[in-house]
């Protein structure tokens, strides 16, 4: 048996992998190894422009100087002593982010996921109401309470009977929400922006409809903010563009650039025995979140999200079989067109390849072109495994939806550089 930190190459890391971890994620064939600022390496030293960022989850940049310090200098004091003490990070960690979101009261944990169950848990403990209205599409988390409140039927049905008393709705679409209310809803709980779903933004008077709706009708209104949360969309908050508050939002991701940290943050409150987690706001994760909002707030990252999300929006628009682009700051989604890769067409000029207006290729349910050649349909996976091959790493949300969420501190030319690749990737299929 091995101890301590053993160095394997790729082929030794991918099959251990296999063989002792659950194998739940489909992995991209890449094997990384370090990273620095915006960039990641392989093993081999190949350098890759990293504009998914964990998935949102590397906020100031890898291996971020202050919040390394941070996290070497809390370790070497105390990591963890769990909820049982007053700790000084866990309580300067919750008086930033009361003052940031304007609401009372934090509950930490370690995820996204965790966080939303607690927002459920105390919606149905304040209001002694069971339902709740979720939007379609929406992503909250893969906990069995989170799950219920997740669109997307394949994540649920190994795991079926889930909670009941979810309610899905129309997305931006207020007369649904407000149609669906009941005497048993505890709460609406909505992403400001969808991530998952493919970077949906609502329209403009959505988020503060719905905010009128539920003071209406007396159900609490809850935000989950794990994706578009710490500053990815150039306010701390998505839901400040809507000059609104909630009564509970959940943060996780990005909030302490990588390291496991969840919160749920409201103007209401748990009573002691009503939940717990033994990890939630250890010295360590608080530690790293103190010093990646400090480091958000020093170096006006959120003002550099609004600059380079819109200059990353103008050029994306640029590139062939791009459809729609849509996103806040460095939460961005672009929409391809459908493209077919015909295999014997040895062109790689995009006026060359298929016209996507062409009825030639809307016609044929057998999947082949005039010629009776065989085409195959490009995806926005196999457009995001084309931009690793050339140094970019993109995600797609959906199988026609790819989706950028890089660091905050990404400039110009780190745009100019994806861009460039994906363009290359574009004009080639």
């Amino acid at each position: 048996m091995h101890i301590g930190v053993i160095k394997m190459n790729k082929e030794e890391l991918k099959f251990n992998e296999k063989k002792y971890i659950m194998q739940t994620y489909g992995r991209f064939n890449l094997v990384i190894d370090k990273g620095k600022g915006v960039y990641v390496y392989d093993k081999d030293g190949k350098e890759y422009l990293d504009f998914i960022g964990g998935i949102a989850c590397v906020s100031v940049g890898h291996s971020n100087i202050k919040v390394c310090k941070a996290i070497a200098e809390q370790a070497k004091i105390l990591i963890h002593v769990s909820n049982l003490y007053y700790t000084e990070p866990q309580v300067v960690l919750a008086e930033k982010l009361v003052k940031l979101s304007g609401l009372k009261k934090c509950f930490f944990c370690n995820s996204g996921a965790e966080a939303n169950e607690a927002a459920i848990k105390l919606a149905k403990k304040i209001t002694k109401k069971t339902h709740f209205i979720v939007c379609e599409h929406a992503f909250h988390g893969r906990t069995h309470g989170s799950l219920a409140a997740t669109w997307k039927q394949k994540y649920k049905e190994p795991f079926m009977p889930l909670v009941e008393g979810f309610v899905f709705v129309e997305y931006n679409n207020i007369k649904a929400i407000e149609d669906a209310i009941t005497d048993k809803t505890a709460a609406v709980m909505i992403e400001p922006i969808q991530g998952e779903a493919g970077v949906i933004v609502p329209d403009e008077d959505y988020l503060k409809n719905v905010s009128e709706i539920c003071k209406k009708r007396g159900v609490l209104l809850i935000f989950d903010e794990v994706q578009s949360g710490n500053g990815k969309t150039g306010k701390f908050f998505a839901y400040e563009h809507s000059e609104i508050k909630p009564d509970i939002v959940t943060l996780a991701k990005g909030l302490a650039n990588g390291v496991p940290i969840g919160v749920c943050i409201s103007n209401y409150e748990f009573e002691k025995g009503d939940h717990a987690s033994t990890f939630g706001g250890n010295n360590l994760a608080c530690a790293a979140a103190n010093a990646t909002i400090d480091y958000v707030l020093e170096n006006k990252l959120m003002e550099n999200a609004v600059k380079i999300g819109e200059y990353m929006t103008k050029e994306l628009k640029k590139l062939p079989h791009i459809k729609e682009v849509r996103g806040k700051g460095l939460m961005i989604g672009a929409e391809i067109d459908e493209i077919c890769d015909n295999k014997n067409n040895n062109s790689n000029s995009y006026n060359n390849n298929i016209n996507l207006n062409n009825n030639n290729h809307k016609d044929d349910n057998n999947n082949e072109n005039k010629n009776n050649e065989k085409v195959e349909k490009i995806n926005a996976k196999k457009i995001c495994e084309k931009c690793m091959e050339k140094g970019l790493l993109i995600n797609n949300a959906t199988e026609n939806t790819l989706r950028f969420l890089p660091p905050l501190i990404t400039k110009k030319r780190h745009v100019d550089a994806a861009v460039k690749i994906l363009n290359d990737v574009l004009v080639n299929l």
